[in-house]
């Protein structure tokens, strides 16, 4: 553990605004002289900072444009033109260049279908976002995945390497990936670890719903199939949503993320990241269907906190069910599925042996993937389809 001298100095240099100082005093705390250097990621910018990625150029493919509908009091909307985004900054973080050519339309969405991008905004901010839109989206109601990407990522990016838009043509359904900008976090990772941005009604949880909310009003979405999904500082921000607006989301997908609550702050965070965080209790009527992801090889975000998600959720699981398997030329895992009193699975934990920090299964056209398997983006939206809210709209 830390101990309570560096954690009061951590806090005083990040309060000033002194994070690198910060950063660097909490790392050789936890690492001791195997802390990365002065120029690298520390822990602090969030769960992906401390591995050196396959990082890309991110330039944005869009095709189509969608007229904005009539704004209203809850949020506004907008549609943006065809154009394509700058290229990210990368000097000076650790990370590898980006390779030579922007992931390709065909990486990120099957031809015939729509990707487009907008802006939400309301009184928490205001945050960009992709929304996929599959090609036969025909005024039936469908089932919609909020996808939110780890550090240093975007949507493209995320949407590439999770190839979850393949897989929502596949089986009909609307995907949107919210972008965290730069000034948000400076890595660009959702602050799942502020107790600002860990409350409903508040923060980032108010955006995140409320630019749910608006794509539920501007296209034709089931309320009763709607799901958050996210990867480390994203499956993190997926399980405050899970938390916070569990009358919005019917289930929720944590790839090696951490539960609700497991940091408050900036020193907490890296404790929670190393050694395995705490889990927020919640009311079992706020407990959703969960489905968890963690490689048990991940020094980056530790696999223990897998096992907090699922205690946070699936509390009041029974009989549980150990399933081990072999990914052919992949990684073996265990699955264990727990159910509820109907019978049905409230969590599936899949702990993928010898896989370190990255998304399951994932295609190597977007960062942080593992295409050793198993196949994450597969079992998350089958996970999500077995579940329904069965209630009226959310007002």
């Amino acid at each position: 553990m830390l101990n309570q001298a560096a954690v009061r100095e951590a806090t005083r240099l990040t309060r000033a605004g002194r994070l690198a100082e910060a950063t660097a005093l909490l790392q050789r705390m936890l690492y001791g002289d195997s802390a990365p250097g002065p120029k690298a990621r520390g822990a602090a910018d969030g769960p992906l900072s401390q591995l050196d990625p396959p990082t890309i150029d991110l330039t944005a493919n869009i095709v189509g444009e969608r007229v904005s509908p009539p704004t209203s009091q809850a949020g506004s909307v907008q549609r943006s033109k065809r154009t394509s985004s700058p290229k990210p900054d990368f000097s000076g973080l650790g990370l590898r260049s980006p390779i030579s050519r922007s992931p390709l339309f065909t990486d990120i969405a099957p031809e015939g279908t729509e990707f487009i991008e907008g802006t939400f905004s309301n009184a928490a901010g205001s945050r960009s976002y992709k929304l996929f839109i599959p090609s036969r989206s025909h005024g039936q109601q469908l089932p919609l995945i909020v996808m939110l990407h780890g550090c240093t990522q975007s949507p493209d990016d995320f949407a590439a390497g999770t190839r979850m838009n393949f897989l929502a043509e596949e089986q009909n359904c609307f995907v949107a990936y919210p972008d965290q900008p730069s000034g948000a976090n400076q890595a660009k990772c959702w602050n799942w670890f502020r107790t600002g941005d860990q409350r409903r009604g508040a923060g980032e949880p108010l955006l995140i719903a409320g630019l749910t909310r608006q794509i539920m009003r501007d296209y034709a979405i089931d309320p009763n199939r709607v799901y958050v999904a996210g990867l480390s500082a994203g499956g993190a921000a997926a399980a405050v949503m899970g938390a916070t607006y569990p009358d919005l989301y019917a289930a929720i997908g944590i790839h090696s993320g951490l539960a609700c609550g497991a940091a408050s702050d900036f020193p907490s965070a890296f404790v929670a990241m190393r050694q395995g965080g705490k889990s927020k209790p919640i009311t079992a009527a706020k407990r959703l269907p969960t489905i968890v992801f963690h490689g048990d090889r991940d020094t980056t975000v530790h696999p223990d906190n897998g096992e907090r998600i699922v205690e946070q959720f699936a509390k009041a699981g029974r009989n549980p069910k150990v399933i081990r398997g072999q990914v052919p030329n992949g990684h073996a895992y265990t699955r264990t599925i727990t159910n509820g009193a109907d019978g049905r699975a409230i969590s599936e934990h899949w702990n993928i042996h010898g896989a370190a920090h990255a998304w399951s299964g994932g295609s190597p056209a977007g960062s942080y993937t593992n295409p050793r398997g198993p196949d994450a983006t597969r079992e998350m939206l089958r996970f999500f389809l077995e579940h329904s809210l069965n209630r009226c709209p959310p007002s």
